[in-house]
C-alpha cells in the first residue's frame, strides 16, 4: 500500500493562466523579470529563506519563503524574496545568505546553461550557487554553498511562479503527457469486489465503489497492491492472512480489458506495489484475455527519443493499457527474468512521483511536494528530464490513512495544491491525480481543470 486554499471554483482556463503568467525565457537568455523558485536540477529542491540562512527546502508552493522576485540591476540580476522587501539572495564568505538588497553580494550573473537550466554566479568571480555533495548515506546537505562548483551542482532551474499555460490541443491530438486522469489509490481496497485486509484493516476502504463502478465513474488510474500466496498473485493490503474473499490480479486486470474492448477510445494505467516474483506475475497476465490487444508497450515505440504519442495514435493501434511494477529490475536481472519482456513497466523509468502521504489520517496536513525516490539511496527529483523525453508525474493526495470526512476535504483542495505546490515543483502538469474516495470532494473537478490547459 502506498500508505500511507480552496478547490478551483471554476476550470482553470488559458486565458487566465497567461494573465498571471512569467514569460519563459527565450534559448541562451536570462529569464524575464518575474516570480521564480530558484530550484535545484540535481535534487528539484527550492531555494528558501531560513531565518537569514539559505537552505534547499521541500516545494511549498507559495510558503515557506521560497518565491524570489527576479529583476535586472544594470547588467545583472537581483532575486528580491517575496515575503521580505528588501532581502536579497546573496552571498556572505562560501555561504548562501538573505542579504541587504542594496549589497554587492545580492548580485548575480545568470548565465544560460543549456536545457532551460541557469548558473548563477559572484559578477566577475568563479563563485556559483552550489548544492553541497551528497556524504555517503545521506541526501544533500540543505544549506547552500557559494563557490568554485561546476556541473550539475552548480545548475539551477528558475520555475516561473505561474506557469503561461498553452492551449490544450483537441483530444486525439493530445500527448499522453499533456492529459491529467483520475487515479484511484489503492484501487482493489473498495470492500465492494472482496475483502483486502485482515479483519480490522478491512473495515477502512481506501474506495467506496467496486473497479467496474470505478471505470464507469471515469477513474483511469488504478493503484493495486498484489502479494504472492499458494493461489497466485492476489491483491491484498501488507498481508492476505485472513483475508475474507481475496481478489486475485488477474480479475481486475480482466475487468479493465473488457471495459477497454467495449470503449475504443479510453486509456487505462495500471500501477502494482509488487511483491511477486515475476514468473508468477506473468502466469496471472497469461490468464487475461484480450491483454495483449490492448497492452501499450513505450519501451517498444521510440517514446524515450521522440516523446509520448497522442491519445489519437494509441488508440489508433489498440494500445490503451499501460501497466506499471514499482519492483527492482536490477532485482528481477538478478533473478533471471525482468517484467519488462512480458510488458509490465518499471515505473521509475517512465515516471516520476511524489511522496505518497500527506500526513495521518487526522490533523494537520503536509502540502510540500517532493520525489517519493529522493532518500539517501536515491536521488530521482521530480524535475527529472531527458532530452527529447518528459516522464509521467503522478502525484499522490491523500494520507496515511482513509478517513472519510478528511478525503472529502483534501479533494476538495486538490486543484489548488496541484496548481500551486506540485506543478512548480515538477515542472509539468501531474499526469495522474491520485486519491482516496474519489466519490467525495468532487477531484473530478480538479481533473477537468487541469485537462483545460498545457505546461510549457
Amino acid at each position: 500500500m502506498r500508505t500511507p486554499h480552496a478547490l478551483l471554483a471554476t476550470a482553470v482556463t488559458t486565458a487566465a493562466l497567461a494573465a498571471a503568467a512569467v514569460t519563459p525565457a527565450a534559448a541562451g537568455a536570462a529569464p524575464q523579470p518575474g516570480t521564480y523558485y530558484v530550484q535545484s536540477a540535481v535534487t528539484g529542491l527550492n531555494a528558501a529563506d531560513a531565518s537569514g540562512t539559505v537552505e534547499q527546502h521541500r516545494p511549498r508552493g507559495d510558503e515557506d519563503r521560497q518565491q524570489w522576485t527576479l529583476r535586472l540591476d544594470g547588467g545583472v540580476h537581483l532575486l528580491e524574496n517575496t515575503d521580505s522587501p528588501g532581502a536579497c539572495l546573496g552571498r556572505a564568505g562560501d555561504q548562501a545568505r538573505t542579504v541587504s538588497c542594496a549589497a554587492a553580494e545580492a548580485r548575480w550573473q545568470i548565465t544560460p546553461l543549456g536545457s532551460d537550466r541557469y548558473a548563477l554566479a559572484a559578477p566577475g568571480a568563479d563563485r556559483r550557487l552550489t548544492v553541497a555533495p551528497k556524504p555517503a548515506g545521506a541526501t544533500h546537505p540543505a544549506p547552500l554553498s557559494v563557490g568554485s562548483g561546476a556541473g550539475d551542482l552548480a545548475a539551477w532551474y528558475l520555475t516561473p511562479a505561474d506557469a503561461p499555460g498553452g492551449p490544450m490541443p483537441p483530444r486525439e491530438r493530445r500527448t499522453l503527457d499533456q492529459v491529467t486522469f483520475l487515479t484511484a489509490h489503492n484501487a482493489y481496497a473498495n470492500g465492494v469486489d472482496g475483502g483486502f485486509a485482515p479483519p480490522f484493516v478491512d473495515l477502512f476502504p481506501n474506495q467506496s465503489r467496486g473497479i467496474e463502478q470505478q471505470l464507469r465513474d471515469g477513474v483511469r488510474g488504478f493503484m493495486l497492491d498484489v502479494h504472492q500466496t499458494p493461489d497466485g498473485a492476489i491483491l491484498c493490503h501488507n498481508s492476505c492472512t485472513l483475508v475474507r474473499r481475496p481478489v486475485a490480479l488477474w480479475v481486475d486486470l480482466q475487468r479493465i480489458t473488457d471495459f477497454l474492448r467495449v470503449h475504443p477510445d479510453e486509456f487505462v494505467t495500471v500501477f502494482l506495489e509488487d511483491y511477486v516474483d515475476p514468473g508468477v506475475l506473468r502466469a496471472e497476465l497469461d490468464r487475461v484475455q484480450g491483454l495483449s490487444d490492448v497492452l501499450y508497450r513505450p519501451d517498444r515505440t521510440g517514446v524515450r527519443e521522440n516523446g509520448w504519442p497522442t491519445m489519437g495514435e494509441l488508440a489508433a493501434e489498440g494500445h490503451r493499457l499501460l501497466i506499471f511494477t514499482d519492483h527492482s529490475k536490477d532485482a528481477d536481472r538478478s533473478a533471471g527474468l525482468t517484467r519488462d519482456t512480458f510488458g509490465v513497466m518499471y515505473q521509475r523509468d517512465w515516471t516520476v512521483e511524489n511522496h505518497w502521504s500527506m500526513g495521518p489520517g487526522i490533523g494537520s496536513s503536509d502540502w510540500s511536494c517532493y520525489s517519493r525516490w529522493y532518500d539517501a539511496n536515491t536521488t530521482i527529483p521530480l524535475t527529472r528530464t531527458e532530452p527529447g523525453f518528459r516522464p509521467l508525474f503522478v502525484m499522490n493526495h491523500f494520507r496515511d490513512a482513509a478517513v472519510a470526512s478528511t478525503a472529502s476535504t483534501d479533494n476538495a483542495k486538490l486543484a489548488d495544491r496541484a496548481r500551486r505546490f506540485c506543478q512548480p515543483a515538477a515542472r509539468k502538469k501531474p499526469t495522474y491525480l491520485a486519491v482516496d474516495r474519489y466519490d467525495l470532494g468532487n477531484p473530478t473537478a480538479a481533473v477537468d481543470a487541469l485537462n483545460t490547459y498545457t505546461y510549457p
